[in-house]
């Protein structure tokens, strides 16, 4: 049984939420690209129909736990939704999409034309595929399977995995060139696998599964009066903030915890300094008492005397005590030299890895179309590959091209089998973000594809030398 059935069957028979945020978060992106794309870039309308697709999904739990492949439903569904709901409209919308496009293409050149005219065509060519082969390209490009992985799912051998993912890309190709837009399939795998998903926006992984899992709850009777209030009207901006606030926040909540204790720290300096304050009044008016007693001792004042040394002894010992409380709660308020970061939440390390994902991608891209333009020959540093790179793509991030290798720097037909060779690599590995996970790190292949590999000791080195240039082809 695959993880998705595993996790689809855990919501169908505890209503576990948990199991449903997670199905939601690995098809988050698939599922809202295509909205985006059905929707013709309208953002608002994708959203409202990515969240349909995901309570239909909650719908119908019990009887999707048996389908072989859960992704290829959601891309489906997601169609059909989209047909559903704008098919009074489709008409219209599609000619003002057109007439725009068109305007655009004629005012200024678009920084990528290819993809500009092929996005408003995908969907349509996807649905023309047969359910096999458009699962194939949807595994190899849309989400970046390996091969041998396309092929674990399709029940094939990583060979005929290339061969139905190659012949699928070919009739895609075939499509597109019937309605004008041609391409080699080479370029249209590039293409698919550079463009076909962008990331969905970070809001919807948390209004997503509130929403989904409040309309199952209306059919199935669960009490969650969140998550219907949620589900009675559209999702809007200031809703959607507000639920980040208080889902994501984890930062915050520290942040907030760390103030509240320093505030009782303030307090109890206040207390402790006001207790020290008549501390000294007091010791000093007993100290005056003993000046005078012991300056003229009367028959009946002696017992007096010691009681008075003996109180103020006791005041001496409590000011001594108050004035290390006093110098512990100012170390307490000082923060350590090199605290610690807190550890990432899994939505964070999520976005580090998508962000990583996209990183490495657009590097190797850039790889394949310096060789287009240099007779095959891969760069033999980053700086070749710069002029395809641009720094919009990872502006906002904090990778760079020093967490990396270039692990090949021959020419691009040398390589016999492109999906089995390494060409890009991390340079260090990133630990695990909770216990019992596995250390990872991110590879590009000299087919496009990238992946992030996991071991459970941190050592590579046996399977990078099975992906390296001069391992196995």
């Amino acid at each position: 049984m695959s993880e998705d059935a595993e996790l689809l069957g855990r919501y169908a028979r505890e209503h576990s939420e948990g199991a449903f945020t997670e199905l939601v978060r690995r098809h988050l992106d698939l599922v809202y690209s295509a909205a985006l794309r059905l929707a013709g870039g309208d953002v608002p309308e994708a959203q409202d129909l990515t969240q349909q697709v995901f309570s239909e999904l909650a719908r119908q739990a019990n009887r999707l736990t048996r389908h072989p492949a859960l992704v290829g439903w959601l891309y489906t569904t997601t169609r059909r939704m989209a047909s559903r709901a704008r098919r009074t409209e489709r008409r219209r919308t599609a000619r003002e999409q057109e007439a725009n496009l068109m305007n655009e293409i004629l005012r200024e050149p678009a920084p990528q034309p290819d993809w500009d005219r092929l996005r408003p065509l995908l969907e349509e060519v996807m649905h023309q595929l047969g359910e096999t082969d458009r699962l194939a390209v949807l595994l190899r490009f849309f989400q970046s399977k390996s091969l041998r992985e396309v092929g674990e799912v399709l029940g094939l051998s990583e060979n005929a995995a290339r061969m139905r993912v190659e012949r699928a890309l070919d009739k895609v190709r075939a499509q597109l060139a019937r309605k004008g837009v041609t391409s080699s399939t080479a370029a249209l795998g590039v293409m698919l696998a550079g463009h076909a998903v962008a990331a969905a926006p970070a809001s919807l992984a948390v209004s997503i599964p509130a929403a989904a899992l409040a309309g199952a709850a209306v059919e199935t009777g669960t009490t969650l009066t969140l998550l219907k209030l949620m589900a009675m009207t559209k999702i809007k901006t200031a809703v959607i903030s507000a639920v980040v606030v208080a889902g994501v926040a984890t930062s915050l909540v520290l942040q907030q915890q760390a103030q509240a204790r320093l505030r009782e720290v303030d307090d109890s300096a206040r207390q402790q300094a006001d207790r020290l304050a008549q501390l000294s009044i007091d010791n000093e008016r007993l100290s005056n008492q003993l000046a005078q007693a012991a300056e003229s001792p009367r028959e009946g004042q002696l017992d007096n005397l010691q009681k008075l040394r003996a109180e103020a002894a006791k005041l001496r010992a409590q000011t001594n005590e108050m004035t290390a409380l006093l110098a512990e709660n100012r170390r307490l308020r000082t923060p350590p030299p090199t605290a610690q970061a807190p550890p990432k939440t899994p939505l964070q390390a999520k976005e580090e890895l998508m962000n990583k994902m996209n990183f490495s991608r657009q590097v190797v891209l850039a790889f394949i179309m310096h060789a287009n333009d240099h007779e095959g020959q891969f760069p033999t540093n980053f700086d070749q590959a710069m002029p395809y790179l641009g720094g919009a793509h990872f502006a906002d991030t904090n990778i760079t091209t020093d967490q990396f290798d270039i692990t090949y720097q021959g020419s691009w037909q040398a390589i016999t089998n492109p999906a089995s060779v390494i060409v890009l690599r991390e340079k260090q590995a990133n630990p695990p973000n909770s216990p019992g996970g596995k250390w990872n790190k991110a590879y590009g292949f000299a087919d496009g594809h990238v992946e992030i590999h996991a071991e459970a000791d941190g050592n590579f080195d046996a399977w990078e030398q099975q992906h390296l240039s001069g391992g196995p082809k």
